[in-house]
């Protein structure tokens, strides 16, 4: 979906009277996404979903990417659950011993909440990321009527990096570092020559998605 496209699917949601939001990582290809959309309606609502374990870098660069492109309605989405709560039977924390409850607590469930009040998720998931995205559809249907709108689905990492010089779009200061996929820091790792680019997420676990592109879709 180009921006055009983009424009018109806002606009159709606009005159609709519906509620929309975009979901954000803020790495460097999430910009592309969050740059259309600031050109469309810079008063989107932008959920960072705060797990409580992104890099520092990662909090810095969101604030200064929000206000580089003139957005200012972010929503810093954290789970109800307090860490101390978030502990196995052997009290070590979830992301040690179970990562998919934990993501569970401290993504799926807290956005799952955020969809009961909206009718669009914009999210800007691209299928040649992944086995589970490859098969994924520009627009679905995710959990209490929500619809989940893909604008980036059929863009490839060529046609993203051609984007960010186009509009000289910055980098996530971790780049630099070797990390490609940056996520949580307890389950982020350098990225070396061999491994695709989500292989950094996890690593060594049977585990490629949080469970916000799996449980919260409707196949």
């Amino acid at each position: 979906m180009n921006f055009k496209s983009l424009n018109q699917y806002i606009t159709q949601y606009k005159k609709g009277g519906k509620e929309y939001f975009i979901t954000s990582s803020f790495q460097s290809h999430s910009l592309v996404l969050l740059h259309m959309l600031s050109r469309i309606d810079p008063r989107l609502p932008v959920i960072f979903i705060n797990t409580g374990y992104h890099f520092p870098e990662t909090i810095k660069f969101r604030d200064e990417i929000m206000n580089a492109f003139g957005m200012d309605n972010l929503i810093d989405l954290k789970s109800s659950m307090p860490k101390s709560m978030q502990m196995d039977a052997g009290g070590r924390l979830l992301f040690t011993s179970d990562p998919d409850h934990c993501c569970y607590i401290n993504k799926t469930q807290p956005l799952d909440s955020i969809l009961r009040t909206h009718d669009v998720w914009i999210n800007g998931v691209r299928a040649d990321q992944s086995a589970t995205r490859s098969q994924m559809k520009e627009t679905q249907q995710a959990p209490h009527n929500t619809i989940r709108l893909h604008p980036m689905l059929d863009w490839t990492s060529k046609m993203v990096y051609e984007y960010q010089k186009e509009y000289n779009l910055p980098k996530h200061p971790l780049d630099t570092q070797g990390y490609m996929s940056i996520g949580c820091e307890p389950c982020t790792r350098r990225i070396n020559p061999e491994m695709q680019e989500r292989e950094a997420r996890w690593y060594g676990l049977n585990k490629t998605e949080c469970g916000l592109h799996t449980d919260l879709i409707k196949q």
